[in-house]
């Protein structure tokens, strides 16, 4: 009798617990909820899903090899008819201070690019997102070589650099030292512009599109003051944007990234 008596109160148990878990689950947001679909069976369905991934990047410096672990986020074409598809282009995104990888995520931008037949890859910059803080070195070579061994531990050859605000720290440097990898360059209002003499702009041969807001007064006036003597660029400003131009007016964003890439092919 006590026996069944127990029973039945350990069936009624979880029985509620069913149930609260169900009520949970369809009271939640779906933002709230992992609705990620697994990536082989994305690739199936035709989709464009965000694969997250780390990967180790060994940097070789002057005095020493620092082996540092780097989050990112990648997209590439659906497969069709099962097969996979070659990208037409690699695009590699960096992030602005108060972001990181997850911003292009949100901004659907990752999904958008692998729609287009393009593998795009976020990075977690050092410091941010997913990315633990690691010492790289406070000279603008210091950063370019990080970059260019984040491109080599990812199999990135010559990606259209993506680089917002901060990031400016990395991708100017980058553009100035390794240039040869980079197919394009689009810099939206990024720091680091006055480091670099007109003449050091004019060397640069990169095709160039400068993304800033019309808001943006301060490093939007800034960047595109240097960036003039980039010889190859083109201006995109977005009106009435401030200085995450890309986050207040993401259809015109997009738009303008697309038709810059498609110059490309």
């Amino acid at each position: 009798m006590h026996t069944c008596l127990f029973n039945r109160n350990r069936l009624l148990a979880l029985l509620l617990v069913i149930g609260v878990i169900l009520v949970v689950y369809y009271l939640l947001p779906p933002n709230q909820l992992d609705n990620t679909v697994p990536w082989p069976q994305a690739q199936r369905l035709g989709m464009a899903n965000t694969k997250l991934l780390t990967v180790n990047v060994t940097v070789q410096e002057t005095q020493n090899t620092g082996t540092f672990n780097i989050f990112y986020r990648e997209t590439l074409p659906p497969a069709k008819d099962g097969e996979s598809i070659p990208p037409r282009l690699e695009v590699l995104l960096l992030h602005g201070q108060a972001f990181s990888s997850k911003t292009w995520e949100d901004l659907g931008t990752l999904h958008l690019l692998a729609q287009q037949g393009y593998r795009a890859v976020a990075v977690d910059l050092p410091g941010f997102g997913n990315t633990p803080h690691v010492e790289i070195g406070k000279a603008d070579k210091d950063r370019a070589d990080f970059l260019l061994a984040f491109l080599n531990g990812v199999g990135l050859q010559t990606p259209v650099l993506v680089s917002p605000s901060m990031s400016g720290r990395f991708s100017i440097s980058f553009l100035m030292f390794h240039n040869q990898r980079v197919k394009g360059f689009i810099p939206i209002a990024p720091v680091g512009t006055n480091d670099y003499s007109a003449e050091q702009y004019r060397k640069i041969q990169t095709p160039t599109l400068i993304v800033f807001g019309e808001l943006d007064t301060n490093l939007g006036v800034q960047s595109l003051k240097n960036f003039r003597h980039l010889p190859h660029r083109t201006v995109f400003k977005i009106p009435a944007a401030h200085h995450a131009c890309y986050l207040d007016e993401p259809h015109k964003f997009h738009n303008a990234l697309l038709d810059f890439l498609t110059k490309f092919q």
